[in-house]
């Protein structure tokens, strides 16, 4: 596997993801239980984003500095933003799965950020490991590129598909499995993980959503590496527009909650994003999509897909 990035540069890159998972530890203590509400969650967006476009600056000016070629860096600079934006909006099928877990086990909105916290490090572990494998398979043999493509379309007709389905947890495998491997009570102990009931320790429902997120991010992130890789072959630059993505999904996720009734349209949007993807790297051989209209091309479904669902939103009706 090869890199553009200097050994300073991913030293960097860890110092800053895991200073900002500290402070956000610390804050989390901090403030302790709380609902968190769209203004609160707003501003920790802004400040996620606006670390990942100053990390991307720094990721151009150390290209720049390494090779000397500022087309290059420019590059390398697009090749970050279309990752980041990518996985940003794959996110946001996460966020409505992980509304649909909160909700099908009532967790109560002030313990969902410490489930949503220790979820983003473990997405942080488990695709770490998963984009180096990655990038190692897809170095050694090349071929893998049509089957991930291929995929990526079958999966973007599938999201397609299910996007007019009423999603159910009833007959979710998963959960069934958990279930069966895990004796539950019926009811939360504080933010606790196992209980004591009867005179035996068994988990609590929390312990149980925790594994549902971890689960589901895997099965996510089986869709969202391989789309970036469509993008660039440089691990470095799939693993850090990846995981900023990610540290910024707890906020993100409290944000779209509030409004997730006005985005109905936008799971559409996202399997388009998919097939497209999976067409551009199924032709990667053939025609190699220059990465600015990819970028292009991804965040205009994005903004077409969100002022349609705005436009033809249902109003919610005024209390009484």
């Amino acid at each position: 596997m090869q890199t553009i990035a200097p050994l300073w540069l991913w030293a960097t890159f860890g110092g800053i993801v895991l200073v900002s998972l500290f402070i956000d530890f610390v804050v989390l203590k901090k403030q302790g239980s709380h609902d968190i509400g769209v203004k609160e969650a707003l501003n920790w967006s802004l400040v996620w984003i606006a670390l990942s476009f100053m990390f991307n600056g720094l990721l151009w000016w150390a290209v720049k500095d390494t090779s000397g070629s500022t087309e290059l860096a420019n590059t390398k600079s697009l090749e970050f933003l279309a990752g980041y934006l990518i996985e940003k909006s794959l996110a946001v099928d996460n966020i409505f799965v992980f509304l649909l877990i909160f909700t099908y086990f009532a967790v109560p909105t002030h313990f969902q950020k410490r489930v949503l916290m220790i979820g983003i490090i473990g997405a942080i572990v488990l695709r770490t490991i998963m984009i180096l494998a990655g990038g190692w398979l897809l170095a050694e043999f090349h071929w893998l590129l049509y089957v991930f493509g291929a995929f990526l379309i079958l999966t973007g007709l599938k999201m397609w598909w299910a996007a007019s389905q009423e999603p159910n947890l009833d007959d979710n495998p998963a959960l069934k499995l958990l279930r069966k491997l895990l004796p539950v009570s019926k009811h939360y102990d504080g933010e606790k993980f196992w209980t004591v009931e009867n005179g035996k320790r068994i988990a609590t429902p929390l312990l149980m959503v925790i594994c549902l997120i971890a689960l589901t991010d895997v099965i996510f992130a089986v869709d969202s590496i391989p789309a970036i890789f469509a993008i660039t072959s440089d691990p470095f630059i799939v693993l850090t527009s990846n995981v900023f993505a990610i540290l910024g999904l707890r906020a993100m996720y409290f944000l779209l909650a509030a409004v997730a009734n006005k985005f109905h349209l936008l799971n559409y949007g996202l399997a388009v994003i998919l097939v497209f993807i999976g067409t551009k790297m199924s032709l990667i051989d053939v025609y190699k999509i220059p990465v600015h209209v990819s970028l292009g091309v991804v965040a205009g479904i994005l903004a077409f897909t969100m002022l349609l669902s705005v436009r033809t939103a249902k109003p919610i009706p005024k209390k009484i």
